[in-house]
Formats: structure tokens, sequence, C-alpha cells
């Protein structure tokens, strides 16, 4: 499969919705509202040219009282549309062929533009995200733009639920992270999970803007026999403000 058929499935899906998939979309977006008005952005992934209508919070400021007291200081930037996300997403449809009929694994997922890129190519998805907001809209946002939805997850990866165990006693080909590693707390716990997640032949797709703890994990990584070719990525992203911000997407593998 090659992008323009990629790029075909994407816009048939927005032109054509079934009655149970309005109706889906509807209740999804009525949740949401009675927690906070949405605004509608349209992204473009710059390289495969695919263009997303995705739904974000209208206003940050409101959120980010309402996390004043979380325990674990997780600020809400899910909402907040980052290149590593629009990176990530065009490199998952520049490489669909490798996703096609997969179980893909999403640590982070945000407002869900990679996750939907992941469906769009096929795959099979699983999103976690520490926000069940941000579950919510990614599973909105999937729905709009490929008609389906992923599974969700809520997930601390710090104290992970049992819940995901199950689900990895089939390993996933393929775990995609974009703009994660925030803090040195975060690199352990991390690795950890993904070794664990991870089939033996599968690939951890990371995508970040070259931030101290991310080159961090790769270094960890590297350390205990993993691989990584990596790619950049220049833009143009959405927001002027990220004009110059250059995206690593690393593919990691493990030794055989």
């Amino acid at each position: 499969m090659n992008d323009a058929m990629v790029a075909a499935r994407s816009d048939e899906a927005q032109l054509a919705v079934p009655a149970y998939t309005f109706r889906r979309i509807t209740r999804l977006e009525q949740r949401l509202t009675r927690r906070f008005a949405l605004a509608d952005t349209a992204i473009t992934l710059p390289r495969t040219g695919i263009s997303y209508r995705i739904a974000r919070p209208a206003a940050f400021d409101p959120l980010l009282l309402a996390a004043a007291n979380d325990p674990e200081d997780h600020l809400p930037y899910w909402t907040l549309v980052w290149p590593s996300g629009i990176a990530l997403a065009d490199r998952v449809l520049m490489e669909c062929e490798q996703f096609v009929g997969q179980r893909v694994l999403e640590l982070g997922c945000g407002l869900g533009i990679t996750a939907t890129a992941a469906v769009a190519a096929g795959a099979s998805v699983v999103v976690t995200d520490y926000a069940a907001t941000a579950l919510l809209i990614c599973q909105l946002n999937a729905l709009r733009n490929t008609g389906r939805t992923p599974i969700t997850l809520q997930l601390n990866w710090r104290r992970p639920p049992f819940a995901l165990w199950s689900w990895a006693q089939t390993p996933f080909a393929h775990v995609l992270a974009a703009d994660v590693l925030y803090e040195e707390r975060d690199v352990e716990p991390l690795l950890h999970l993904v070794e664990r997640l991870l089939a033996p032949e599968g690939m951890l797709w990371l995508a970040e803007p070259g931030r101290p703890v991310a080159r961090h994990f790769i270094e960890a990584a590297l350390q205990r026999g993993w691989h990584d070719e990596v790619r950049q990525q220049a833009g143009p992203w959405y927001a002027p403000l990220d004009a110059g911000v250059i995206v690593h997407v690393h593919c990691l593998r493990r030794s055989r």
C-alpha cells in the first residue's frame, strides 16, 4: 500500500460517514463538551500531504488549573499540537506496509494525531495516556478521520496496571511514542516497559525534538543492545512558534 492509497482511504472516511459512526462521534463530542469547549484544527502532515481534522480543547488555562493538584505533576500538555506527533504520524504513513494488520501500541497518545495515522495505515491500535480525557479525544479524532477507533487504556507507566500485561500476552509488533520524555526519572521505567511489551523482532518508534532526556534514553537503550536508525524532519509544523524545530524519529530494534 502506497501513500496515495492511504490518502484515498482517509479522504473516503471523511466524505462518507455511516449513521452509526456519526452517532458515536456525536456521543464523544457531547461527553467532551460537558467538560470544556472544543476547537477544530486542520493538521497537514508535511511529507505525505495528508490532512486531518483534529478536535482539541479550545483553552489551555482551565485544564492547567485543574491539573494543579495532580500527584504526579502531569500538566495537560497533551492538549497541544506537537511537532513530534506530526512527524511520527508522517513516518507511520510513509512506512505503512509495516503496519498493516499489526498490533501497535502508542504510549502517550495526546490528541491522537499519530494514532489516527496508525489506524489509517491498517494497524490494530491500542493507545495509552495518563489523562483519561486525552483518550476520549484520541478516539474522537481517529473516528472522525478514519471511521475507526483504537482501544484505549489509561496508563501511568511508572505504575502500569494489570490490564496492560494481559494485553501484552501477545507482544506488540510496534510501539509508538512521540515527545514523551521530559524527566530523567522516566528513562528506566519507559525502557523497561517497552522491553516487556514489544515482540522480539518488533520496533520502537520514538519521535523527539532533541531533549537531553531523550538522548539519555537512547544511550541507555544502546547500552542494552538496541540498534537505532534515526531520521530528521524539519516541518513545516502547525504552530509558527515551532518553526526551526528538528524532530528526530528513531527506529529502535533489539539485538537478535
